[in-house]
């Protein structure tokens, strides 16, 4: 008996290594989908298609099982249109790279960006700031006003004093000049968020989600400081979380990349999980709408 449960592993053991990678592979792929956008509609075609799969074979369906076959390939492209984003961002991670490290990835450039950062909060300016990395924000660049200028805690505070012309919309930082300021970015379309998640949150996070950027929002309403990356947003950090966690991300320190289950909601960072859920603590009094 054992010998023969010995000679089948050692003749179908492939099958279960590809049973388990298969595994693994569909696993994180419903990580990384779960809460986007085309996952009800990812949900919905395998349905229609399983089915018709299902029915075509039980009941000897031939023209329906020749029209499922022609049209997978229809499928897959229709697939790659839908998850265009996620794709982009999936690889964007894959293939970056940190053998080399701009001006601005250097300790006293954050502690600067730490120092201007809370004193953003301390005044009540509400700030929406984007650090680039490998991957280029010039299509971001172009919907704003451009700068090009040295970095500095005055022009910062300057430019996102609630009175001025250019304190709405996001600033854009490269190496250690402000590139842009009043940018556009695009709005999570994530359906999974707290609804008290105001719109420089959502823009920070569908930054992230299209590219590889650090954004670091400053809420008006609360003076609650956010760092978004990776599709992934921690709020409510204090002085030295921003900071430690700031240098993990432009220093490329080892840190966990795992995507959380829940996200930062007073004082603890997300833990190692799943794709991860904005805590549900208000960040704007009722009535008031939050930018």
């Amino acid at each position: 008996m054992l010998e023969a449960i010995g000679s089948f592993l050692r003749a179908n053991w492939t099958s279960g290594v590809e049973i388990a990678i298969l595994t693994v592979v569909f696993y994180y792929t419903y990580l990384y989908l779960r809460g986007t956008h085309g996952a009800r509609i990812l949900i919905g075609l395998a349905l229609v298609f399983l089915t018709l799969t299902l029915l075509s074979q039980i009941f000897n369906l031939m023209v329906i099982g020749w029209l499922l076959q022609s049209f997978s390939f229809f499928l897959a492209i229709a697939l790659v249109i839908i998850f265009q984003p996620e794709l982009r961002r999936a690889l964007t991670e894959l293939g970056s790279h940190h053998f080399f490290t701009s001006a601005f990835e250097e300790r006293e450039t954050i502690e600067e960006v730490t120092d201007t950062v809370f004193e953003l909060a301390s005044k009540g300016f509400g700030a929406l700031i984007a650090i680039e990395r490998e991957l280029s924000l010039k299509t971001f660049v172009e919907t704003g006003v451009r700068l090009d200028s040295e970095y500095s805690k005055e022009l910062v505070l300057t430019l996102f004093q609630p009175k001025t012309v250019l304190h709405d919309g996001g600033l854009i930082l490269r190496s250690d000049r402000i590139v842009a300021a009043a940018c556009i970015f695009p709005l999570t379309q994530r359906e999974d968020l707290d609804r008290n998640l105001g719109l420089r949150h959502r823009a920070g996070l569908g930054l992230s989600e299209e590219s590889d950027a650090v954004a670091i929002v400053v809420s008006e309403e609360t003076g609650q400081v956010s760092i978004c990356h990776s599709g992934l947003i921690e709020r409510n950090l204090s002085v030295e979380k921003f900071r430690r966690r700031l240098s993990q991300l432009l220093l490329h320190d080892k840190y966990e990349r795992d995507r959380p289950q829940q996200l930062e909601s007073e004082d603890h960072l997300p833990d190692p999980g799943g794709r991860p859920l904005v805590s549900h603590q208000a960040e704007r009094g009722p009535g008031k709408h939050q930018i």
